[in-house]
């Protein structure tokens, strides 16, 4: 048979931290002492009351079917959640929980993209939104952001970007890859771009909402824009802030015909979340976050670290950041001095070098960059930049 793979998966890459990441597994395997810092996953262990929720949901027989949208218990959760730490306010009909949130983007995308939208994207960029955008055949349209500029966004940029086919404006804050966070006055300016176009959805992945230690508070996109607050899908989960990767919980607030569009997409693929999942994450969010904070603080430091330390190598340009667990230096420097092709070519060779495991920049749209996780120990992530810096001497 000629020609099997659709033309639409043919347009699209596997997600290079995903391929990193098991190439790191499978040297581990075979007996290679590899640092990953590639993975965006802690290293800490989901909280105590957390895993005894699922316990507890199991031992009560809570391990058939639930809404294809999430629980009720779920719901009134997420609600809660909102409207105390964002301001919003929704009902369960604007709720919808998925088996993370990369699948609760893939539904917002099935459900509003086609054939001749855009979808702006502010680059450096979380590697699958592109992807994710062409599998609803819509095209992704990127306005570039600069270490220079400490990856602020130029709204003249911005501007010339937006036009009547625009769908979509993605936003990342805290920021996967390189850990800046927008502010409110940030999200005031482009707001006040999208106020004169009625027709663009805001998708905000606030994922690393609790992962943040800027000066001024966190705060989200409808929160700053209320007047865009029917327009916007407000997106988080419990993977990250709370240690819960593996259990597989996401969940947005929308306008109640999106979030329909997106529920019905759902029911015909994954159906609804797992119930363990569901259960552990209700006692997350009602529950205390003192452990949240504790990691936080336990990122702050090796975020502090690892700044410094990278900026000592040379050839490498670091900016702080002030949220998630990624540091995103400019390596354009160790690429053109020490003769390496490009940044894939440079993470391949730490990987096989120096046994530290890395991203390229150019899976987040942005060449001569690496990406570097801290979500790992302060002692790996000493050996890590030793390693580096030794390999690149």
């Amino acid at each position: 048979m000629n020609n099997p793979i659709s033309e639409r998966v043919r347009k699209v890459k596997p997600s290079a931290t995903i391929a990193i990441s098991s190439k790191a597994m499978e040297m581990r395997s075979a007996g290679i002492n590899v640092i990953s810092m590639s993975a965006g996953e802690p290293d800490f262990d989901t909280p105590q009351h957390i895993k005894d929720a699922a316990k507890a949901a199991m031992d009560n027989g809570m391990t058939k079917y639930t809404q294809v949208d999430g629980t009720p218990e779920l719901k009134e959760a997420i609600i809660k959640k909102f409207s105390d730490d964002n301001d919003l306010s929704y009902q369960p009909e604007n709720i919808l929980v998925s088996t993370g949130a990369k699948q609760t983007l893939y539904n917002l995308f099935q459900a509003i993209l086609g054939d001749g939208d855009e979808v702006i994207i502010i680059s450096p960029y979380w590697v699958s939104y592109p992807d994710m955008v062409l599998l609803a055949d819509a095209k992704p349209v990127f306005v570039d952001t600069f270490q220079e500029n400490n990856f602020s966004l130029d709204l003249n940029a911005f501007s010339n970007a937006i036009n009547e086919k625009t769908k979509l404006v993605i936003i990342n804050s805290p920021s996967n890859p390189t850990g800046i966070t927008f502010t409110r006055s940030d999200y005031e300016s482009i707001g006040a771009v999208l106020d004169n176009y009625p027709n663009a959805y805001v998708a905000t992945d606030d994922m690393y909402e609790y992962i943040y230690w800027g000066e001024e508070p966190f705060v989200s996109f409808a929160q700053a824009c209320p007047a865009l607050f029917d327009r916007t899908i407000t997106i988080n989960g419990v993977s990250k802030s709370y240690a819960m990767t593996g259990w597989r919980i996401g969940y947005c607030g929308g306008p109640a015909d999106v979030i329909g569009a997106m529920k019905k997409v759902q029911s015909q693929s994954t159906s609804n979340p797992s119930s363990i999942s569901q259960a552990a994450t209700v006692a997350a969010l009602n529950g205390s976050k003192d452990e949240v904070f504790s990691m936080v603080e336990q990122y702050k430091i090796r975020h502090d670290y690892l700044c410094s330390a990278l900026n000592a190598i040379e050839g490498f340009k670091t900016s702080p950041g002030t949220g998630a667990f990624y540091l995103f230096p400019d390596v354009k420097n160790v690429i053109e001095n020490k003769g390496f092709t490009d940044d894939m070519e440079l993470s391949e060779y730490l990987i096989e070098s120096a046994n530290v495991a890395v991203v390229p920049g150019s899976a987040f749209g942005s060449k001569g960059y690496i990406r570097l996780s801290y979500a790992t120990s302060l002692e790996n992530i000493k050996e890590a930049v030793e390693r580096i810096s030794k390999s690149l001497s």
